[in-house]
This record gives structure tokens, C-alpha cells and sequence, in this order.
């Protein structure tokens, strides 16, 4: 059965979203039309203002309101510590631990040529910047733990050298709780290589 030219561009709008499929997309555009036409009112004004209204912060690029963000603002943040992740939800990740009173870059990003992301396309040009005009003396790369996460942790360690930035990498490896013969070889691995004195 074919819907009617709004509601089919309805579903297939409602698919851009990560693991929303056809049928998923059928039944939520179904749902907001029977059931909850206010609600899709809602969510059609919060998507029009949130994509006219938030931008990327003009220093760290996560998302903001203002040109800069909260943190880029604080003066309770150490400006010499700079934590570098991929996506603007690592930044949120890493504020929940409460223990990291630094500053942030967001690449949007990791370095991956097959899939068209160079160093321009992850804002390397910026971060140089960033390293030339600030008074950073400490770089925490958090970057996943993935080929091209290590890889773009790899080339930001070089980028910092010439400034005599000291470059960290955040640890990976055992989880706390987990037992070793349920841990893959290749997280062990790292672990081992990893390893800090006791």
C-alpha cells in the first residue's frame, strides 16, 4: 500500500536517524499522526530551532548556543589541559566522570581516508592554531580505541611535539570488575602494554 505523498515523505525523513529503518519509521510517523499530532507539533519546533539556533563553539566545537561555549568560558577550568575526543557526546561522557577540570577540542571526527576524512575535515588547521596561540602544556588524547581513533591519536602527538605540548593517551585495556579469561586478546594486549607502576 502507498501512503500519501506527505506521510511517505514523513517515513523517509524519520529514516535519517541512526538505527531507524523502514517499518520503524512507518510506525513512529503513524504514531505522531494518530496519536500524538501536539507532540509532533513539539518535536517540529524543537528540530527547526535546534538546527537554526545551535552551532559548534568558535574553540572547543561542541555544540553551543553562544560563539563560545560554557566551558571555553569558565575561569574554573585549567587552560593548560586540553582533552581531545572525537565527537561532542565523548565531552559529555567525560564530564560525567567529574574528574576532569581541563578544556576540550572536538575533531567531529577521526582521521580515515577511505570514508573522505582527512586532517582538514577533522579541523587539525584549527587545533594547530590552538596550540600556537594558547598556553596548553598538557594534551589528553581520547580518542577510541579503534585503528583510526589510534591512528589520529598518532598524528596529533606529532602535530604537539614541535610546541613541547606533553601528549598523554587515556588508558585503555582490563575493565574494572571484569575477570581476565573473559577478556579478548587484543584489549589484553593493550592493557599489558599499557601498564602503569603499582
Amino acid at each position: 500500500m502507498r501512503f500519501s505523498p506527505l506521510l511517505e515523505q514523513l517515513i523517509e525523513s524519520l529514516r535519517c536517524l541512526p538505527g531507524v529503518g523502514p517499518k520503524t519509521a512507518q510506525r513512529m510517523a503513524i504514531q505522531l499522526l494518530t496519536r500524538s499530532r501536539e507532540n509532533g507539533k513539539r518535536l517540529a519546533h524543537s528540530l527547526q530551532e535546534a538546527m537554526t539556533k545551535i552551532k559548534h563553539c568558535a574553540q572547543c566545537r561542541i555544540f553551543s548556543e553562544a560563539d563560545y561555549c560554557e566551558i571555553c568560558i569558565s575561569t574554573h577550568r585549567d587552560p593548560t589541559l586540553l582533552c581531545i575526543v572525537e565527537n561532542p557526546i565523548d565531552v559529555t561522557v567525560v564530564e560525567q566522570t567529574g574528574g576532569f577540570k581541563g578544556k576540550y577540542f572536538v575533531l567531529l571526527g577521526r582521521l580515515s581516508p577511505l570514508d573522505g576524512m582527512g586532517p582538514d575535515e577533522i579541523g587539525i588547521a584549527q587545533l594547530k592554531v590552538l596550540f600556537e596561540r594558547s598556553e596548553i602544556k598538557e594534551v589528553i588524547l581520547a580518542t577510541n580505541p579503534t585503528v583510526e581513533g589510534e591512528a589520529t591519536a598518532h598524528y596529533i602527538a606529532e602535530l604537539a611535539k614541535p610546541f613541547a605540548i606533553k601528549t598523554t593517551r587515556i588508558a585503555h585495556g582490563v575493565p574494572i570488575g571484569s575477570e581476565l579469561e573473559y577478556i579478548d586478546s587484543n584489549t589484553l594486549a593493550h592493557a599489558l602494554a599499557g601498564r602503569d607502576m603499582f
